[in-house]
């Protein structure tokens, strides 16, 4: 069975068991693997199978279930339907406040301490109360009813339904009264102010939620602002500028200095220097020559390029990079099922202890005072709103993982910002991650060089005579088919000498041990010992003393054979990142055992370990062995985590706890791994566990008071010390103190 994803907009939910019954309806659906309903983000996730079910299935489940759900929208629309949203409410807000001012100008009528405050009869007239609270309760909250209405429908209760009943109460009891006195004044018995008030403040309530909700992905709307508008483009004999969205794969591309580059590509003609901080984060431009790569949305500073698009749209790096935060700010973070579990049962718990309080008080604590018990009974109504405990964790998670792109960390889902801050033993790979990636050429010696006496002169004439340049020739010839690191190195060599590259046939790579190819028909061997012993060529121990002075000074010797007989070695060196020695230490600091996992000898990986200050060295581990030495840190009860290159270490990374891969890798590190740095910066592991950390010290703070605010109001409010105005307030309020402190994360201050 082939699975799709898909991710819906999703318009009308007002609280956590909105979301809870979306998820739980769609879960039901034929062909629907996942289903993940956040309720922060306004989206649906699903994984189904698009040959038992289409996309209007879907729409018409989510449809039936009382919501509206559609293909995701543009930023554009995005934006102008949360402006419209914001409004509504505004306006429903400013109706409401209009009609409720003399309602609660007439409740101190019911305060006998305020009773020196002169009241206009008109004011406390029930009529005109009854004219005042009617709209409010029927057109500024019609859709309380009408989302109660779709719930109960659906053998479900939400937000809505809690409102709906506490207010209903408050206003049927007062027309009753009304009614029953004929118009005549009698204001301690009536509620109309209690109903139009508590509509007034949940609806102030949403207005803040919403706002405050919108700053919550303030870091995709900054990732998005990057994006170019237009490219230059040269079709049909001339340059022509078109909107971003119609470029095309291969497309040529002209930028002008001062320009954003608008997709990702390569040079073709001309020398610039890029301003890439965007992704990078480095302040310094980076120089760019026919063949290099370019960054869509990054700015080209002082020169002019002429570039073939490789990568646009939806494949671009920024878009990728846009893709993994929405992602992760959507998806459910396994903590979140606390409060998935909790509001699921909320409402009808709390709609059976508002029954109990109006009786206990009807009967028992104040007999036959009707009003008292509807008060209190309506008090724990409103108090009890979910919305607080459905925001706890998405907000944060949202504000979390938006700061941390910020920095350049890249959490691919929710559930692995909340396991990261419990790494306790982190592994690297060498090449690439702690190193730069970008060996260099440093020795290189013919055998005639390293060999005295007898076994040099049993070397071939033209191996006796061969200079280091023949032999580099040879050697760069026959790696130029690899793209492994050292190969790039060695044919960079031979190209800054000017030598020319020979014919290659034959190429074979022999992973871990070097490769093997024919260069003017004579076949060449470079790799390890291991790969000359394996070819029966006989190596001198002159040799293996050089190749030993040279592992110990950090560099990486590869051995040289043409034709069955040792004919030279060579060294490569790669420079250690200035910032890996710091990276390392500050996870020492943490209490973070650090290992080093290389596919270079133990000499060499010994001394490039010294100089980053790691102890603990695994040398010359195949890549399809690293995984191995993963799962064994994790039998001794270590939280692993791993950081390479997301290539030769696909399997490491995904065997381990959290898979770290270096954005400097490619887009395959993004997909491979679980967090990507962008910047290539080490620094950025630690910060990675302070921002994790810090995300989810916020989601329990937020649980724990949209849980204190329930567990303490509803009692004060079922003790009927809690007027059911006040109980709005307090609702409203829970719901945006706990945005607000979500909103903290957006301040969070990074090391690096």
């Amino acid at each position: 069975m082939k699975t799709e994803k898909l991710t819906l907009s999703i318009s009308g939910m007002t609280c956590a068991a909105c979301a809870n019954r979306i998820e739980r309806g769609l879960s039901k659906l034929p062909g629907v693997e996942k289903s993940n309903v956040n309720f922060a983000m306004e989206s649906a996730t699903l994984e189904y199978d698009p040959s038992q079910i289409k996309l209007e299935g879907i729409e018409a489940k989510v449809a039936q279930l009382g919501y509206k759900a559609s293909l995701e929208i543009s930023d554009a629309e995005k934006k102008f339907e949360k402006q419209r949203e914001e409004r509504t409410l505004l306006l429903r807000f400013l109706v409401s406040a209009l009609l409720s001012t003399p309602l609660l100008w007439s409740m101190v009528g019911h305060i006998p301490s305020l009773s020196f405050i002169w009241l206009p009869e008109l004011i406390l007239n029930p009529w005109f109360q009854f004219t005042l609270a009617t709209p409010i309760q029927f057109f500024i909250g019609w859709p309380f009813y009408k989302g109660a209405y779709k719930a109960l429908k659906n053998f479900s209760a939400d937000m809505n339904v809690l409102v709906a009943l506490g207010t209903s109460a408050a206003y049927f009891y007062s027309l009753y009264v009304t009614v029953r006195s004929s118009g005549i004044s009698d204001h301690m018995s009536l509620y109309y102010e209690t109903s139009a008030v508590l509509i007034t403040l949940i609806i102030l309530g949403k207005l803040f939620e919403v706002k405050a909700k919108g700053k919550t992905s303030a870091a995709i709307q900054s990732l998005i602002k990057f994006q170019a508008k237009n490219a230059l483009v040269y079709r049909n004999n001339k340059e022509i500028m078109i909107p971003i969205e119609e470029v095309q794969e291969a497309e040529i591309i002209f930028v002008k200095p001062g320009e954003k580059i608008p997709v990702d590509g390569i040079v073709l003609e001309g020398h610039s220097s890029v301003d890439e901080s965007m992704i990078s984060g480095e302040s310094m431009p980076v120089s760019k020559k026919p063949g290099d790569e370019l960054i869509g949305s990054t700015i080209n500073k002082n020169g002019f390029l002429k570039y073939e698009a490789t990568r646009i749209g939806q494949n671009t790096l920024l878009a990728q990079i846009i893709k993994i935060v929405e992602e992760a700010q959507g998806s459910k973070a396994p903590i979140q099922r606390i409060a998935d579990r909790i509001s699921g049962i909320f409402v009808p718990v709390v709609v059976i202890i508002a029954i109990v309080t109006f009786l206990s008080w009807y009967f028992w604590f104040d007999p036959q005072h009707f009003s008292t018990a509807l008060e209190n009974a309506i008090a724990v109504l409103v108090i009890a709103c979910p919305c607080a405990l459905g925001l706890a964790t998405p907000t944060s998670i949202m504000a979390g993982s938006g700061r941390a792109a910020e920095y350049g960390i890249l959490f691919k889902g929710a559930e692995h910002l909340e396991r990261t801050h419990l790494v306790d033993c982190i592994v690297f790979d060498k090449t690439g991650t702690l190193t730069e990636g970008k060996p260099v050429l440093t020795d290189i010696y013919t055998a005639n060089a390293i060999i005295d006496g007898a076994f040099a002169k049993n070397l071939s004439e033209p191996l006796q005579k061969m200079s280091e340049d023949e032999l580099l020739s040879l050697a760069a010839s026959a790696e130029k088919g690899s793209e492994h690191p050292i190969a790039e190195a060695i044919v960079n060599a031979a190209q800054n000498r000017s030598i020319p590259l020979k014919g290659v046939q034959d190429f074979q790579a022999i992973s871990g041990y070097g490769i093997q190819a024919k260069v003017n028909n004579n076949t060449i061997i470079l790799g390890t010992p291991k790969l000359m012993t394996q070819n029966a060529i006989i190596i001198d121990e002159s040799v293996i003393d050089k190749k030993k002075q040279l592992e110990a000074e950090g560099k990486t010797v590869l051995l040289m054979a043409i034709e069955g007989t040792f004919a030279g070695l060579i060294a490569i060196a790669d420079t250690v990142k200035s910032n890996s020695f710091e990276a390392v230490e500050n996870l020492k600091k943490l209490g973070i055992k650090v290992l080093m996992l290389s596919g270079d000898n133990q000499t060499t990986a010994n001394a490039i370990a010294s100089q980053v200050g790691i102890t603990d060295v695994r040398a010359e581990v195949l890549p399809d062995k690293k995984s191995q030495e993963v799962k064994q840190l994790q039998s001794e009860g270590y939280t692993v985590a791993m950081v390479g290159d997301g290539i030769n270490d696909a399997p490491a990374l995904a065997t381990a706890d959290i898979g770290i891969a270096m954005g400097t890798g490619s887009d395959i590190a993004i997909e491979t791994a679980d967090i990507t740095l962008l910047r290539g910066d080490l620094r950025l592991i630690a910060d990675s566990l302070n921002i994790s950390k810090k995300t989810m010290r916020n989601i329990k703070q937020n649980l724990f008071w949209a849980l204190a605010y329930n567990s303490l109001g509803i009692p004060i409010a079922a003790a009927g010390l809690l007027a059911p105005w006040l109980a709005g307030a307090a609702m409203a309020f829970s719901s945006v103190s706990v945005v607000l402190n979500a909103l903290r994360l957006q301040r969070v201050k990074l090391e690096s």
